[in-house]
């Protein structure tokens, strides 16, 4: 029993200094964040768009690690989407409070959007290949967005078939198979249109 303690409390003395080297370049990694957001919101988009290039695999992981049963694609576009978000909301933050929490509640909420759309939308399509669209809802909570303004305004740029895309699934909140109907286009084309509407907004929102 005394050799067993022993060998507890040897085990705990040595995991801890990796346990506060961990939580320092936790922190340090926080603080290197939020510096490049006060950089962003003063309008430095070089910094902008390296936040976005240090924040893209850190998002990448919290999805996989909580929705990875989703496609490929799907995931993809809930990146997309968060990345959005955090656009929108960028003006919200503040600089004097830790970023990744703020990041992470941002992701959350769009996970969050996705789960409460994916069971809705699963109740009436039953098709294999139909699987939601997972876009943000803009309309739900201005402290979630941003200003969703800035998003409609990017949507009336886009193409007209990825636009119809996001108008119908997005701001009208259709099912895949509404919007087929209403479009005459197929729900992989539909979700093709989507997929490629997120990048676009995310790449125009960045200009």
């Amino acid at each position: 029993m005394t050799s067993m303690i022993s060998a507890i409390h040897t085990a705990r003395r040595s995991s801890s200094p990796a346990q506060r080297a961990s939580a320092e370049q936790r922190a340090r990694k926080d603080q290197e964040l939020a510096a490049l957001m006060r950089s962003a919101q003063d309008g430095d988009r070089i910094a902008y768009a390296s936040l976005l290039r240090e924040v893209l695999p850190i998002l990448k992981r919290v999805v996989q690690a909580r929705l990875g049963f989703l496609p490929a694609m799907d995931r993809e576009d809930l990146v997309q989407e968060i990345l959005l978000s955090l656009h929108a909301a960028r003006a919200t933050y503040d600089p004097e409070r830790a970023f990744i929490p703020w990041l992470m509640t941002i992701a959350h909420n769009r996970m969050v959007d996705q789960a409460r759309r994916g069971s809705r939308r699963s109740a009436h399509e039953v098709a294999v290949d139909e699987y939601p669209a997972h876009l943000a809802d803009e309309s739900a909570s201005g402290d979630n967005y941003g200003d969703p303004e800035e998003l409609r305004r990017a949507i009336k740029t886009l193409p007209r078939g990825q636009r119809s895309a996001i108008e119908l699934l997005k701001l009208r909140e259709m099912s895949l198979k509404e919007a087929s109907q209403a479009t005459g286009m197929s729900v992989s084309a539909l979700k093709v249109s989507v997929h490629r509407a997120i990048k676009t907004l995310r790449a125009s929102m960045q200009t």
